[in-house]
């Protein structure tokens, strides 16, 4: 079986050598539609899976994963800052308090198509403006769902769920979906 990953993210693409060696990246280019009116564990499982069905329209002899994550805090979904001082505002929000990432993945090939989600509960470090700017200078949290990477050191003081959620790609899922479909 020949495995693709719909996603250009660095942190997904180790995360699937947890579960499969060897795949191919192909990400999805088509511009996310967000469905506002859906709740959130709709909306990210309609992503993701627009993104996989994207991918294999062109690769229909293989698996296709596809994946898409969003942070919700206080009931409002926190995609990817859109610069610096919106990154910014997300971390002052998030200092202190507690949110919830989910993230979704699609799982496709001839035979099947799988869709589910991963929920992790997370609470933040309170931060100070200081830490907050520094981070934001870094760079890192510019192409992050909530403006964040839990591997970045000083931010999550605690969660409840699977860390790998959080990253963007939920491995035991995704090894039980992939388990399904071959």
């Amino acid at each position: 079986m020949e495995y693709i990953l719909a996603s250009a993210s660095p942190r997904r693409s180790e995360l699937l050598t947890l579960v499969i060696p060897k795949f191919e990246v192909i990400p999805a280019v088509a511009e996310e539609k967000v469905n506002i009116s859906l709740f959130p564990e709709q909306m990210v499982c309609s992503l993701a899976e627009s993104k996989c069905d994207e991918v294999f329209k062109n690769n229909r002899d293989k698996t296709v994963i596809g994946c898409d994550t969003v942070v919700i805090f206080e009931g409002e979904i926190l995609g990817k800052p859109k610069d610096r001082q919106d990154a910014f505002n997300t971390l002052k929000r998030l200092s202190g308090k507690t949110h919830y990432v989910i993230t979704a993945v699609c799982v496709r090939n001839k035979h099947k198509k799988l869709i589910d989600y991963d929920r992790t509960e997370v609470k933040f470090n309170t931060l100070t403006d200081d830490f907050i700017k520094i981070y934001v200078d870094s760079g890192s949290p510019l192409d992050k769902a909530g403006s964040y990477g839990i591997q970045d050191g000083g931010l999550v003081k605690e969660y409840f769920g699977s860390y790998t959620n959080v990253v963007g790609l939920p491995v035991t899922l995704v090894k039980k979906m992939l388990e399904e479909v071959t």
